[in-house]
């Protein structure tokens, strides 16, 4: 194999490799697009309840929870609201023979979540997972901070103990599916293996010219 087709071969091999592994749109189906409080808000005084929104109506097996700086929960079992219309359309992608394709959502599906008491200031976390319309798992959290007065817990209440329910995606996806890239992450280290040992047999063909 002489010189120039040593250096085609790796160029290509480098560019599969790089093909491979370079990110994909996601679809982000459901996500999270508005929260009251917001993200790194200040409340100062109590609310009745905490409220997130979604591209999709949440999955009635979704889990949510409000968590105290101690750790605490201090959250009831949540409900849907009334969708609204979003200020601003969100984008996002699904996937239609083979290629992503945009698709603009208007809407914002809201679930309201009772807040029992506020039992001490700081730092306060709502957690939250679903599943999307695509199967995909939907999760994470927001933060904000609460300066406001404290307030007792209910008379005979017990902090809540139940857990998701919902299987992440990616655990119960198939090697085809992960990532949405197919079958074939396993080649990007075989393909890189290639390249190297392309380069080395270059440099060693060039030194053996001199």
């Amino acid at each position: 194999m002489g010189r120039t087709s040593i250096r085609s071969f790796i160029v290509v091999a480098g560019v599969l490799a790089l093909a491979l592994v370079a990110p994909q749109p996601a679809s982000a189906h459901g996500r999270l697009v508005s929260s009251i409080p917001a993200e790194g808000a200040r409340l100062d005084s109590p609310t009745a309840t905490v409220t997130l929104a979604f591209t999709e109506k949440p999955a009635s097996s979704a889990f949510f929870a409000v968590i105290a700086p101690s750790g605490v929960r201090v959250d009831q079992p949540w409900s849907h609201a009334t969708p609204f219309r979003l200020d601003k359309p969100v984008t996002e992608y699904q996937l239609e023979n083979g290629q992503w394709q945009p698709r603009e959502f208007h809407a914002g599906f809201p679930a309201r979540i009772p807040v029992t008491h506020w039992p001490e200031r700081g730092a306060y976390v709502v957690r939250y997972q679903t599943v999307a319309s695509d199967g995909d798992t939907v999760q994470g959290e927001i933060r904000f901070t609460y300066a406001g007065a404290t307030t007792p817990a209910p008379p005979g209440w017990r902090p809540p103990a139940n857990g998701p329910s919902v299987v992440p995606a990616a655990a119960a996806a198939t090697p085809s599916e992960e990532n949405g890239r197919g079958p074939w992450p396993w080649l990007v280290p075989v393909l890189l293996v290639v390249a190297v040992a392309g380069a080395v047999a270059l440099v060693r063909t060039e030194r053996s010219k001199h």
